[in-house]
C-alpha cells in the first residue's frame, strides 16, 4: 500500500524542528507533501509563494517530499491528494488541547484519514517559527534552528 502524509501548517518560516519531523516521517511513509496553509487569519512575515519556497530550499535532498501550498479546508485537500494521513507535531504538552481539537474535527471531516503525531528530537522541542522570528527581529542568531537560506530571508525581511 502507497502511504501518502500530509504536513500541513504556516510554517513561517520553517525551522529544524519541521524538518526533522519531515525526516523522521519520511522514514514511516512513502510520500510525504509539506502543505504550506495560506491561512489569511493570520499575518505571516513571509507570502505564500516565499515559504513555500523556502521550505523547499530547506527540504533539497529529500526525494519523498513534496511542498506546496494550499487555501482550502485541510480535510478536502487531504482527499484531494488522496492521502491518508494527516502528520502533526507536539512540542510539549500545552500543544496537546489544541491539536487534539484539529485531530477531533479532521476526523469528523475525513473519517477515512488518520492523524499521527510525532514529537520533535530534544533539541528541537523549544523551537517555533514565532520564537525564531522573535530572536531574528532582536538581532539574535538564528543558525541553529534554521536552514541557511531560511536564516538570511529572515535577516533580510527584519531589517
Amino acid at each position: 500500500m502507497h502511504i501518502i502524509a500530509i504536513y500541513p501548517g504556516t510554517f513561517d518560516p520553517i525551522t529544524n524542528g519541521h524538518t526533522d519531523l519531515i525526516s523522521r516521517g519520511a522514514r514511516l511513509f512513502d510520500r510525504i507533501i509539506v502543505a504550506i496553509a495560506a491561512n489569511p487569519k493570520k499575518t505571516p512575515l513571509f507570502s505564500l509563494e516565499e515559504r513555500v519556497e523556502l521550505a523547499r530550499q530547506a527540504l533539497v535532498g529529500m526525494e519523498s517530499v513534496e511542498v506546496c501550498g494550499f487555501d482550502s479546508l485541510l480535510a478536502d485537500y487531504v482527499r484531494q491528494r488522496d492521502a491518508q494521513v494527516i502528520l502533526r507535531g507536539l512540542r510539549a504538552v500545552s500543544d496537546f488541547e489544541y491539536e487534539f481539537q484539529l485531530a477531533g474535527m479532521n476526523r469528523r471531516l475525513a473519517p477515512d484519514v488518520e492523524t499521527l503525531f510525532l514529537t520533535p528530537a530534544e533539541q528541537y522541542s523549544y523551537i517555533s517559527s514565532s520564537l525564531v522570528r522573535e530572536v531574528a527581529g532582536l538581532g539574535g542568531d538564528i543558525s541553529e534552528f534554521v536552514h541557511p537560506e531560511v536564516k538570511a530571508a529572515l535577516n533580510n525581511r527584519l531589517r
